[in-house]
């Protein structure tokens, strides 16, 4: 855990274009910096710097947030990664808190365990490069593949020594544990002595994110059919298989540049195509695609390629796990190489600029190739036909409604079905997803109350932003001055104003960025000097700050909530006392007009059924609601509340 008193000295040195001009050109535009984005491809410039709110914004591709928020964007780091990149680069001492016992326990742990994994990497690789057993047999066998020297440094290839306890007792002899080298699957504890898990193999290092090595991966040089092919370090604290991507680290930039990610099975297809001068590339490493690994592309690009050899078996086997990928709403293509050909000796034919032509000109939308691959497997069966289309609907169920009508038409037309009969398919899926939901759903609504919430969807979204831009960019402006009843002046200021409304009617959001808003923006307004822009831009949770940012970026003098209804506003700060209640008002008239909606279907039910009991109770709650919509009416100047 990070001391507070660090953090702020780092937000407090971290200037945002002194920071950003490090990776983008700057040059000053009136009282902002502006600069091509690094984020995206742009010819003209819409990447700004506004040194007065502190953050950046790309108007392009919509990036935004405070100098930690760039450098974890810019250099693929995590939240405590950023902030130790912004320490070194200002000299600053990185305190971090005292733990506890069971958390030092674990931090020393998991650090333990990545420096042996360190020691190693550079073990493994001395044997390869200048040992005579490492120089005679692993790179014999790294040159019959063809591979360079510097690729075989940059992806830190190495060799474990062919006998049984080489590397463990070098380990020991240098001062490691026997603790970790066992914890992190390096050695095998065996009776009284440790055995070296990889001994005869060549190694490849699994890095992580930041470059780190978690664990390895041993192929053997044997022939023996008894003998596993390839050996992966287990599963331990450093090293979660599920959540990692073999080339992730080697890949991250050119993915981001590229903004498009090959997918292939092996080290040695990763490596190939490095080698081939195409760097987008990582590896599932055998293992079908997992949700974790799916968001770890997506951080970087929301198009994947998955490319395939020939094999029709290997293929349809993990077609199921591609629907993850359209969960998370990439775009999914897919290369089917040629028959007899696999990434490794494919790539090694080409050139970067041949392989990535071929790949383009042959790679297909993963519903249409999934379609026609289905297809040829079903041929004349009317069963298996049948099965297909409701496999091909599960698929594109998955997919974002905006982009499913081309695929609809296409597949009818592949599959020589009726349009109208895949979309009653997607209906009735659909329907029987929201009927049996899932407990990942159900936790994922958190802690609201469930049963009030219809739709995800937030329709409150407009006016609850533009409560957020009042505490943001106006909570401690005076609202009102008034006398109470001993005639003290009694000073009401823009947030405590929101935050009391919002208290006094038990209003909350069903969005939980917006309500982490309100709930800290209520628990910090009465500490002295609390600043809200600086406070939720420099928040510890990057989607706050994210959101932040954005709303400090924002031209709201020519926001259509100020301009609602026509009614062009010139100076916001003189019209603060109009506009803030009058926004609380509005939000207060939707959140009433929607259980308003609720109650009235709830009548239509209770009618249906003849509960009299209920439709009484019922519309006792419309009564009431039907007072409150008519104060807010008068509020906002007898305007209906539709």
């Amino acid at each position: 855990m990070i001391d507070q008193a660090t953090i702020s000295k780092i937000f407090d040195a971290a200037e945002i274009t002194e920071v950003v001009s490090d990776f983008v050109t700057l040059k000053k535009r009136g009282v902002n910096y502006l600069g091509l984005c690094p984020f995206h491809n742009e010819k003209t410039p819409s990447f700004t710097v506004s040194p007065a709110k502190g953050i950046y914004k790309c108007f392009g591709c919509g990036k935004g947030g405070n100098a930690v928020n760039f450098i974890m964007e810019h250099e693929h780091l995590d939240y405590v990664s950023a902030l130790k990149f912004l320490a070194k680069k200002y000299h600053i001492e990185f305190v971090e808190q005292e733990l506890s016992a069971e958390q030092v326990k674990q931090k020393n742990d998991r650090e333990s365990m990545m420096i042996v994994n360190s020691f190693a990497q550079k073990t493994f690789s001395h044997n390869l490069h200048q040992h005579p057993q490492g120089m005679a047999v692993g790179m014999s066998y790294l040159r019959e593949r063809g591979f360079r020297d510097d690729i075989i440094k940059k992806f830190q290839i190495g060799f474990c020594l062919e006998e049984w306890e080489a590397f463990s007792k070098q380990a020991m002899d240098s001062g490691y544990k026997k603790e970790y080298l066992v914890k992190t699957g390096l050695s095998i504890a065996k009776e009284s002595r440790l055995i070296d898990r990889f001994k005869g193999r060549v190694i490849f290092p699994i890095h992580g994110i930041a470059g780190r090595v978690l664990a390895f991966g041993g192929r053997t040089l044997k022939n023996d059919k008894k003998t596993a092919k390839y050996l992966n370090s287990p599963e331990s604290e450093v090293y979660h298989k599920s959540r990692v991507l073999y080339g992730i680290y080697q890949a991250k930039k050119s993915i981001v540049q590229n903004d498009k990610c090959f997918l292939v099975e092996g080290y040695t297809d990763v490596i190939s195509f490095h080698q081939a001068g195409i760097e987008n590339v990582v590896a599932s490493s055998g293992t079908a695609l997992t949700p974790d690994q799916i968001r770890l592309i997506k951080r970087f690009s929301n198009n994947v390629t998955i490319i395939y050899d020939g094999d029709p078996a290997g293929i349809k086997a993990s077609l199921r796990g591609i629907d993850l990928v359209l969960e998370q709403e990439l775009n999914v293509k897919v290369l089917l190489l040629p028959d007899g050909e696999d990434p490794d000796s494919f790539s090694k034919k080409m050139g970067a600029s041949d392989l990535v032509e071929y790949i383009n000109r042959n790679e297909s939308d993963f519903i249409l190739f999934k379609a026609k691959l289905l297809l040829d497997d079903a041929k004349g069966d009317p069963i298996k036909r049948a099965n297909l289309i409701v496999d091909i609907i599960r698929s594109i169920e998955k997919m974002s409604p905006p982009t499913r009508p081309p695929y609809i038409k296409e597949c009818s037309r592949i599959l020589n079905v009726d349009e109208r009969t895949l979309y009653s398919e997607l209906n009735k899926t659909e329907k029987k997803r929201r009927e049996s939901g899932t407990v990942a759903e159900i936790k994922e609504l958190g802690s609201f109350d469930r049963s009030r919430i219809k739709d995800l969807a937030n329709a409150c979204d407009t006016e609850e932003r533009a409560l957020v831009s009042f505490l943001l960019n106006f909570g401690s402006e005076v609202l009102f001055e008034e006398k109470d009843e001993n005639d003290q002046d009694v000073v009401t200021n823009v947030g405590s104003f929101i935050v009391s409304e919002l208290q006094k009617d038990e209003l909350e959001s069903v969005d939980p960025l917006y309500q982490l808003v309100f709930d800290q923006y209520s628990s910090n307004m009465g500490i002295e000097n609390f600043n809200a822009k600086t406070f939720f831009r420099d928040h510890t949770n990057d989607k706050v700050s994210q959101l932040a940012a954005d709303i400090l970026s924002e031209p709201y003098e020519e926001s259509k909530i100020w301009t609602k209804n026509g009614s062009f506003v010139e100076s916001i700060h003189e019209k603060l006392k109009d506009l803030v209640p009058k926004m609380v008002n509005e939000y207060k008239g939707k959140k009433v007009r929607l259980l308003m909606n609720e109650v009235l279907q709830e009548m239509r039910k209770a009618q249906e059924n003849g509960d009299a009991d209920r439709m009484l109770e019922l519309m006792q709650q419309k009564m009431v609601l039907d007072q409150i919509k008519n104060a807010i009416s008068k509020e906002l100047g007898n305007r209906t509340i539709l």
